[in-house]
């Protein structure tokens, strides 16, 4: 299936989008009706650097007076950064310890923060890192791929966050706060026009409707245009890969009376396109360099390819004070989703032994299937006002999830398509349930000490059932059930305290908890599998503040962690199988920077750092390999498997840093040419479990560059580039056929127009 949309139409419909809004916005200057207070976390400026307010604690606060490693992105950065029509992995290393790749493409993001992820990309796989969309968790990777568009900000949170966020948070939070409807009229339309007929469009608008009511209704359309060509000859194969059309909206109502608010939230999406493009023999024998002959722009695939996803969502806040007690809230999600993808995981289309070089493949393989995550969510929260130095929050959560999806083989390239001779249909029904309760304190018992604890219980169950037909079980029979339960009490214990008016110290200790697991894909001889809860402690110290002239902020911090139970996936090697294990533990520890300087009015300067180090302790487990074709460098069992104790986590780089610079020129009438630069890297990671010279991607270091014009009437025109250098590496790989691996995103250069009232 073909992603290809005819340019000239696409940009008709950015252009009528920008002038509806436009439109729209000419009429909108009556007075406001009162509506409810915006609760998005604020990144606002003056003539000084960013005075940031986050919600890390589930409230409004000052990011120095919080005891977290926490880092907000928002405003123009994220308009910069997102300029090229990435999803959301464009967050990748623009905050320290923070990772995110796929290989899937758009519709499975797996993050990873401090080196703690899963790199399984199983549909029922958990993650550690939990994404809070509009303060709903988001358990499906798939529903975690929803579009960042009309955002106040984007929130990291690094480290446990089981008290506050519940389950899955072990390594963090990644926390998108929407912009939500205000009491004036306002609003934005923004297109860009890039290289591969990329465009970036989005628009909104929102102000209020009297009697209380006010509204903000929000879009996104990203498109590129297919930019590989597909070289095979066979049957049924697309002979043009890696494009897009991606449509995404939001509409808020909002209501306020009194000391009553409630806020509803609608979004839809629907995305069509290529998935991630796998290329065969990708690296050379003995070195994690590109093999001869490598051109981003070609391929050559003989499989089957498609993607597509349609997902729906609400949710539902209320919010009521009472005088001298404090706030009732409530947060009601639901999400559902259908998402078809399909690919060629071989990645090429000549099959010879030993299968070395471009395009060359040991054995066809050609899976897909139709995955459909249906998740409900709903949260009490209670959080009093201060009482002579106290103040608490309190509350219970629900969730329940039903992931069902079907598993399909394709036989190529005699055929095209499914065939009888070669079917295969499994079909996966899963249960997750999860309840917790929580609670949480602050004290302060002189006005520059604040000490805060807080403890949740949370309880998981799961079920599983496989069903199907597939002839590539070994004797396996289906179907097969399996059940895991788990509960878990984590909590956390913090002190801050102001050394002056613009510094605060703090120390923190944690613990987060990944539920446990079932891995269920039954292929190629693989059985269902289950492992026990994952824990994690941490301990964090930090100090964040900023001088008084306003002119420099900055956040410092050192951590150590310990996660007991690692829950790990051996996926791949020679047979392709999958294994779900528990690790005895895994350590980490680094430190992380920030700082952000305005020397003069007309130039910003941000800058972040960080080190991680991760090692996995366990003496006794052991992982498959890749067989004879990559140079495994671990020690070997008597099986053949590679011992991994002592190795880094997978996706874990031991060094990841950002730069962004801003320089304005004022000129007539109060307008402004300016330049923004902006660079991100990373270092050496390994993408497995085991340690492969073939398998070590490369350091990456991506810039981008925008050159503006700025008009005190709202527009803002500017040519722009992303990955500037064009610097092309492997960002991930699989490794049970050949040298197979995935690259990053080309150079990328266009033009922008962004109104703003």
């Amino acid at each position: 299936m073909s992603s290809r949309f005819p340019s000239p139409s696409l940009r008709a419909l950015s252009i009528g989008a920008s002038l509806m809004v436009l439109a729209i916005a000419a009429p909108a200057q009556a007075r406001a009706a009162q509506a409810a207070p915006d609760q998005s976390p604020a990144l606002d400026s003056d003539d000084g650097v960013i005075d940031i307010v986050v919600t890390a604690l589930r409230g409004r606060d000052a990011n120095k007076d919080v005891p977290v490693a926490v880092t907000a992105i928002g405003g123009e950065k994220l308009d910069v950064i997102n300029a090229s029509g990435l999803d959301i992995r464009f967050l990748s290393s623009r905050t320290p310890s923070l990772q995110v790749e796929s290989s899937f493409g758009r519709t499975f993001p797996r993050f990873y923060i401090r080196g703690l992820g899963n790199t399984d990309f199983d549909p029922n796989a958990a993650q550690p890192v939990s994404v809070v969309y509009d303060d709903v968790a988001l358990e499906s990777p798939m529903l975690k791929s929803f579009p960042a568009f009309d955002l106040a900000s984007v929130e990291v949170l690094r480290g446990p966050q089981g008290t506050l966020f519940g389950r899955n948070t072990p390594a963090g939070v990644v926390k998108l706060n929407s912009a939500r409807p205000s009491d004036a009229w306002k609003g934005y339309a923004s297109v860009s026009l890039a290289t591969y007929d990329t465009v970036n469009a989005e628009a909104a608008v929102g102000g209020p409707l009297g009697g209380g009511f006010s509204f903000r209704a929000s879009g996104i359309l990203q498109y590129r245009d297919d930019w590989v060509t597909n070289t095979t000859t066979a049957k049924g194969a697309d002979k043009k890969l890696e494009g897009y059309r991606d449509l995404a909206g939001r509409f808020q109502l909002a209501y306020a009376s009194g000391d009553f608010n409630a806020l509803l939230s609608a979004h839809v999406r629907d995305l069509t396109g290529s998935p991630r493009v796998f290329r065969a023999g990708l690296f050379q024998k003995g070195s994690n360099n590109f093999s001869a002959g490598f051109d981003p722009a070609r391929v050559s695939l003989d499989g089957y390819t498609s993607q597509a996803l349609t997902q729906w969502g609400t949710n539902l806040h209320l919010d009521y004070h009472m005088d001298g007690l404090g706030t009732l809230y409530s947060i009601t999600g639901y999400e559902k989703a259908k998402v078809e993808s399909t690919g060629d995981i071989d990645g090429g289309n000549n099959y010879v032994f030993p299968a070395l070089g471009l395009n060359n493949a040991l054995f066809p393989s050609n899976t897909g299937g139709v995955t459909r995550p249906e998740e409900f969510s709903q949260e009490l929260r209670f959080a009093s006002d201060m009482f002579g130095g106290f103040s608490f929050q309190a509350g219970a959560y629900y969730f329940h999830q039903k992931l069902q999806y079907h598993e399909y083989n394709y036989v190529f390239p005699t055929t095209g398509s499914r065939t009888a001779d070669n079917n295969q249909d499994i079909f996966h029904d899963n249960r997750n349930e999860n309840y917790g309760i929580f609670a949480s304190l602050a004290f302060k018992p002189v006005e520059e000490l604040t000490l805060r604890a807080g403890a949740r219980y949370s309880h998981d169950s799961k079920h599983d059932r496989v069903s199907g037909f597939s002839p590539n079980l070994f004797g396996y029979v289906l179907p097969v059930e399996a059940r895991v339960s788990a509960g878990n009490v984590s909590w956390d214990v913090s002190a801050t305290y102001a050394v002056s008016p613009q510094v605060n110290v703090y120390a923190r200790a944690a613990t987060g908890y990944l539920g446990p697991a079932i891995q269920d894909r039954v292929t190629f001889g693989s059985r269902q599998t289950t492992a026990a809860k994952e824990t994690t402690i941490s301990g964090e110290i930090g100090i964040k503040g900023g001088l008084a002239d306003r002119t420099l902020s900055f956040a410092l911090d050192a951590y150590w962690n310990r996660t007991k139970n690692l829950q790990i996936t051996a996926v791949g090697g020679a047979t392709n199988s999958a294994r779900l294990l528990n690790a005895d533990h895994a350590i980490g520890y680094g430190v992380e920077a920030e700082v952000e300087a305005r020397p003069v009015p007309q130039l910003l300067l941000t800058a972040s750092a960080s080190y991680n180090f991760t090692e996995i302790r366990d003496k006794n487990i052991s992982v498959g390999v890749c067989g004879a074709l990559c140079t495994v460098v671990d020690p070997l069992n008597a099986a053949g498997n590679a011992i991994i104790d002592g190795n880094p986590l997978p996706q874990a780089p031991r060094y990841v840093a950002n730069v962004t610079a801003r320089y304005s020129v004022p000129v007539a009438n109060g307008n402004e040419v300016y330049l923004y630069t902006d660079w991100a890297c990373r270092s050496t990671i390994n993408y497995f479990l085991y340690d492969a010279l073939e398998f070590r991607g490369r350091p990456l270091l991506e810039g981008g560059l925008k050159l503006g014009f700025k008009m005190t009437n709202g527009l803002d025109v500017a040519l722009f580039a992303r990955n500037i250098t064009n610097q092309i590496r492997s960002i991930s790989a699989i490794d049970f056929n050949n040298l197979t691996g995935m690259i990053n995103e080309p150079r990328i250069i266009g033009a922008q127009a962004k109104f703003t009232f």
